[in-house]
């Protein structure tokens, strides 16, 4: 019979990745990382003040200035409908981002639900909800998607679900990874012993310690949700071809990909490197988090 007092318990919490501050010092010498989230706040300002920033309309056309190479008026160029493309750019970082992050939300709720339910309960109940996971992991993810939206039809609504469908089982594996750990710690048994319930040993204790994986995996969803996102777009599944997005730029560029570079040029370098920003602050998070990789 455990002896323990519930005020106890919290002591007995083991989390792994460290206090914030030591986190944040971490994060702070890894030069990578700081330089992805500093591009990642240059977008979220960018996106938020859009309306601001953008010289032009995101669906103003001006059909005597099509195929424009960049200029002082218009830094991109122009696209084929006279819209000026940095403008453009600059709203598509709005449209890109909505889709990742509200993506990646949908997907974690409810795959950190399934894995949270699968995990600590675990028995049948494991069984169904990881057979289907398997299930829909061995479907390619991307084709996943094309299959949702070409069912659904376009628009950032359906963009959001089709890329959220293809992340829940990912989540859902990564958090019932954790949560088995956690369960076997000591501080869980003792817990059920002074007769806690389910509900609050799940969120008092096993959610707070199963954060980390959490915050790595969305980090790096974030740029994978964009990255299919841009993959829809080009292939003609994206967004309305009215509303700016970064896939659905180069997809309307590549017609003119020999004779105006610059249509696919500028709309490539913005997914690269926000995708490159984003994979490397998760890195730097996760070498953060983990005491074992933490610089000392």
């Amino acid at each position: 019979m455990f002896k323990f007092k519930k005020e106890k318990i919290d002591e007995l919490v083991n989390i792994p990745q460290g206090s914030f501050k030591d986190i944040w010092y971490s994060l702070k010498r890894n030069k990578r990382a700081l330089f992805g989230l500093f591009f990642i706040i240059l977008l979220i300002f960018l996106a938020i003040f859009a309306d601001l920033i953008a010289p032009f309309p995101m669906k103003e056309q001006n059909l005597a200035n099509t195929l424009q190479r960049p200029n002082g008026t218009h830094l991109f160029g122009t696209d084929d409908l006279g819209r000026d493309v940095f403008s453009r750019i600059i709203y598509g970082t709005r449209t890109s981002l909505t889709i990742g992050v509200a993506s990646i939300i949908i997907a974690l709720l409810f795959g950190g639900l399934l894995g949270i339910v699968a995990g600590y309960f675990k028995g049948r109940v494991d069984t169904v909800i990881m057979r289907v996971c398997d299930v829909l992991l061995s479907i390619p993810s991307t084709l996943l998607a094309i299959a949702i939206v070409a069912s659904l039809g376009n628009g950032i609504n359906n963009l959001i679900l089709a890329i959220s469908i293809a992340n829940i089982p990912i989540f859902a594996r990564i958090i019932r990874s954790s949560v088995l750990s956690v369960n076997e710690k000591q501080f869980i048994e003792a817990s059920n012993a002074l007769g806690a319930t389910n509900f609050r040993i799940i969120f008092r204790h096993v959610v707070p310690n199963v954060i980390s994986p959490i915050i790595v995996q969305s980090t790096m969803g974030v740029a994978t949700a964009i990255l299919s996102a841009a993959g829809l777009g080009f292939i003609g599944l994206g967004v309305e071809p009215a509303v700016a997005e970064w896939g659905t730029m180069l997809n309307l560029g590549k017609s003119y990909i020999r004779t105006h570079q610059f249509l696919t040029f500028y709309p490539g370098i913005i997914i690269m490197l926000t995708i490159l920003s984003f994979n490397m602050l998760g890195d730097g998070i996760r070498d953060a988090i983990d005491p074992r990789t933490r610089e000392k």
